[in-house]
């Protein structure tokens, strides 16, 4: 069960404290951030969930964590701070932030490093319609149930692929499943949890 707001801020910046993050920086990766945004919702908490525009070129109407490339000279934290503020006009400081977990490195040659972030007010969203067709805040209680996550094939040769549910009975695929599900294990419950080796779909790549 996922605790009150207050402790469980307390308990997540305590859990992302005692965690070892795995940096990745392999040549010629391009850097990434996304933001784990986590706000009041009801009693409970949320995390802020997003499906991008059908306008883009790449990804078109997936499922995502809000986040994007850095800038350069840009921190991680920098660039999801901003991102957040570009594709769906919630503007936090950098004292948001909680912590990071391990660096994911995606079929598509991406560097990604997700920053959770905590905002202590309920977040207006208000999608940025070249970027987001659509944003929630979604319970974190979901995350937690117990047929979570679903595991499936790998593609021929590689490992099995998990999958997180999100809005409206949609399943993602890593890498943001592997995100989620890394948050899940190591922000919530304090368990360190491992996802570099998680399978991602093929088409991920594209």
């Amino acid at each position: 069960m996922i605790e009150p707001p207050a402790r469980l801020r307390a308990s997540i910046i305590a859990n992302l404290a005692s965690f070892t993050r795995i940096p990745a920086d392999p040549p010629g990766a391009r850097r990434a951030a996304v933001a784990i945004t986590l706000a009041p919702l009801g009693a409970g908490t949320g995390y802020v969930f997003t499906q991008r525009s059908y306008a883009l070129r790449r990804g078109a109407g997936q499922y995502a964590l809000p986040g994007g490339n850095l800038e350069p000279g840009e921190t991680a934290l920098a660039a999801a701070l901003r991102e957040l503020r570009e594709e769906l006009g919630i503007d936090l400081p950098a004292t948001a932030a909680l912590g990071m977990l391990d660096d994911f490195i995606t079929r598509g040659g991406h560097v990604v490093t997700p920053i959770v972030l905590w905002s202590e007010t309920v977040p207006v969203l208000i999608p940025c319609p070249t970027e987001v067709h659509a944003a929630w805040l979604l319970p974190l209680e979901a995350l937690d149930r117990p047929d979570v996550p679903r595991w499936r094939p790998g593609e021929p040769g590689g490992t099995p692929i998990l999958k997180m549910p999100v809005v409206a009975g949609k399943w993602v695929n890593p890498p943001t499943a592997a995100l989620l599900y890394q948050f899940r294990e190591v922000a919530l419950h304090g368990r360190p949890t491992r996802v570099a080796a998680v399978g991602q779909p093929e088409w991920t790549a594209r």
